[in-house]
């Protein structure tokens, strides 16, 4: 494993060290992005996720005067066999602490392969183009270019609090979340909608899990789309960027029977009108470019635009066993 520098450390983080995991995470995104991109509610999401344990999976790195210049943890929410890592280094004087937290991550997948009862485990990491240091950490690690990720937002400036008129036959209406056997429906959706992506299958037990673990839901973001009566597709918001005054969208789901007719259009302008109703500045959404139903391009017609795109790096690791 690479050394640090001499008076560097690693050790386990807490709740208490979210402020500053925050500044290391804006300055990691000022750089390479131009403007912050991660909230607190979002660095404390990231740490108590389902199958995350601050204790046996994350570490900070510290330099030789204590202060965190590096942030690693994995996401794998579900158990399956694949986790997603991110690895934070403070630009340029953080740098040193990249390729020891890696190492410490991949040898942490290998035993996490093991605790969710798989033989080869997936890891995956994302990089912005420009993050040069972090790319060839990854590369050199043994990772290879999988696909590219792209983050798209709509400024709310000039949207109206007012949803346009759908189109005909289609009719958007907010979810119940009172109503299980409707909330149930409502994931099932998202399931089916994405089963030709590269989506990670949830079960509704463990998605309503994640949800619990939110620290707010707003249920008036989450809305259903019907074309002629029939249940057509979903739409689920997420609180993460309330923290910077966005709406976030976490996902947008059109069963197949139902794509180009409209309705995951009058879905994000529905949800974009009550977005701007609520004063927010912006909405924004994370969209695979790889998505075989060319997602990306409806977002592109209501308006949206990339903020910045992202490569998605990939390597396996042998169950530790």
């Amino acid at each position: 494993m690479s050394e640090l520098p001499e008076g560097w450390s690693t050790r386990r983080p807490t709740l208490d060290d979210v402020p500053e995991i925050l500044k290391l995470v804006h300055a990691s995104d000022i750089a390479s992005v131009g403007e912050p991109d991660f909230t607190a509610e979002e660095v404390r999401e990231m740490l108590t996720a389902p199958n995350t344990d601050m204790a046996t999976d994350c570490w900070v790195a510290l330099d030789a005067d204590g202060a965190i210049v590096g942030w690693a943890y994995p996401y794998n929410a579900t158990g399956d066999a694949r986790d997603f890592i991110e690895v934070y280094a403070w630009p340029d004087r953080g740098v040193p602490a990249l390729r020891p937290l890696l190492a410490l991550i991949l040898r942490r997948a290998a035993e996490r392969a093991v605790t969710f009862g798989h033989d080869r485990y997936t890891v995956r990491a994302g990089a912005i183009p420009t993050e040069q240091p972090w790319i060839d950490t990854l590369t050199e690690a043994g990772f290879t270019f999988l696909k590219r990720h792209a983050r798209m937002i709509l400024p709310l400036a000039d949207v109206s609090p007012t949803p346009p008129e759908p189109p005909a036959g289609i009719t958007i209406r907010t979810v119940n979340p009172d109503d299980e056997a409707e909330m149930r429906r409502f994931h099932a959706t998202i399931e089916e909608a994405f089963r030709d992506s590269d989506h990670r299958a949830t079960t509704y037990e463990t998605w309503r899990e994640q949800l619990a673990g939110e620290s707010s839901i707003a249920y008036d973001e989450w809305f259903i789309g019907e074309v002629d009566g029939q249940w057509a597709g979903v739409l689920q918001s997420s609180d993460v960027g309330a923290e910077d005054n966005a709406g976030w969208i976490k996902a947008l789901a059109t069963l197949r029977p139902y794509r180009r007719r409209g309705v995951g259009g009058a879905l994000l302008r529905q949800a974009f009108a009550v977005y701007a109703a609520k004063g927010r500045k912006e909405g924004g959404l994370g969209v695979d470019l790889a998505n075989p139903t060319e997602a990306a391009r409806l977002y592109r017609s209501v308006g949206m635009y990339p903020l910045y795109e992202a490569n998605i790096y990939q390597r396996t690791v042998a169950a530790a066993r």
